[in-house]
């Protein structure tokens, strides 16, 4: 099974993308291609997105039984000890500005105060 999603992409390329995969909502394309044909599409998707993003999963043999590639995301897909993540960038937190451990970030619950700092 493979999946791809596409965001703010040209009509165009939603449309040559319907000759191999099935549209199943607004930009969500399902599909079993063969592994030669998935990369190809993968590589127009690439190349014709412009502006828009763009995400492909598809089934694999590992671990996860899946992996995912994704095109001018915020999130990107990081190996972990064989396992793929997404790393999600902080917004609100500058790169290289790193809190001090003692100090408790806001929006932690009393309690979790409580216990982290020994007060009432």
């Amino acid at each position: 099974m493979t999946v791809i999603i596409l965001t703010n992409c040209p009509v165009g390329l939603r449309g040559f993308l319907t000759r191999w995969l099935l549209e199943i909502s607004p930009g969500v394309f399902i599909g079993t291609p063969t592994a030669r044909l998935r990369d190809t599409l993968w590589a127009e998707v690439r190349q014709y997105a412009n502006q828009g993003r763009a995400l492909l999963a598809y089934q694999t043999d590992t671990e996860q039984g899946y992996t995912f590639r994704t095109h001018d995301h915020a999130w990107h897909p990081i190996d972990h000890e064989g396992l793929t993540l997404i790393h999600r960038p902080n917004p609100n937190r500058p790169r290289g500005n790193h809190p001090s451990p003692s100090t408790p970030r806001t929006g932690w619950s009393k309690a979790a105060k409580r216990r982290k700092f020994g007060g009432k």
